[in-house]
């Protein structure tokens, strides 16, 4: 029997439940995400290596790295250059899952570097500002929630100027 691949299962749903998802009046997809060009001259590779020196300066950990261009060229699928990293802050991580389970969704921070249709490479993330003004936080976790999209930011920023 044939393995089911996740990614066509989950590719398959997307395609059968976008119909039925409703779409918040006045903002498309593009308005929940901050992106960032790289800048003339820095490569997919000058990219990477800068987010990952940049993240342990700053010391969150990457904890995940899944380069999803590999799994689609394996498939037979052609595709562009896309590969997920993810970042996180254990103990703020903790703090904000003792405050509410509901963060376990946004958790690990995600950074996305993706080719366009034009090869053009980006780097794509949630906008961690919208997911802060939804959330009721008192002040002292509205201070880590910050503190982590400027982490973010900044491990955005170096990636997409190639600062190592």
């Amino acid at each position: 029997m044939r393995k089911i691949h996740w990614l066509a299962v989950f590719a398959a749903l997307l395609w059968l439940f976008a119909p039925l998802t409703p779409h918040a009046e006045g903002m498309g997809l593009a308005n929940t995400v901050v992106k960032m060009p790289l800048a003339e001259g820095v490569s997919i590779d000058d990219a990477i290596d800068s987010m990952l020196v940049r993240a342990n300066g700053l010391n969150f950990k990457l904890v995940a790295r899944q380069p999803l261009y590999k799994e689609l060229e394996a498939m037979g699928v052609e595709t562009r250059h896309v590969e997920i990293f993810q970042f996180c802050d254990a103990r703020i991580a903790a703090q904000m899952l003792n405050h509410d389970i509901d963060f376990a969704a946004y958790l690990p921070c995600r950074i996305t570097l993706i080719e366009d249709r034009d090869g053009k490479a980006w780097l794509v993330t949630l906008d961690l500002d919208q997911v802060m003004q939804m959330a009721d936080l008192p002040p002292d976790l509205k201070e880590l929630a910050i503190k982590v999209r400027d982490t973010i930011n900044e491990i955005m920023t170096a990636g997409a100027k190639g600062d190592l």
